[in-house]
């Protein structure tokens, strides 16, 4: 595997940021952004490093999504 995907989504109730990864049982959650990549790479390390099918992923892409509620 070359790549991991993440999706990440503000979480506005409790603050910061949720990090899912796609087609792979990783979450991660970080205050600030800086804290969340540090984290992500932590749990992509930890769940590959424990014996989880197929080789660690070279690239980790974490993908932003946004929603923007407009008024009518």
């Amino acid at each position: 595997m070359s790549e991991i995907i993440f999706e990440v989504r503000e979480d506005e109730a409790e603050g910061g940021y949720v990090a899912t990864a796609l087609g792979h049982a990783i979450a991660t959650q970080g205050e600030t952004l800086g804290e969340l990549r540090e984290m992500v790479r932590d749990a992509v390390q930890c769940h590959f490093g424990d014996g989880a099918a197929g080789e660690r992923p070279k690239v980790i892409r974490l993908h932003f999504v946004r929603d923007e509620v407009l008024a009518v």
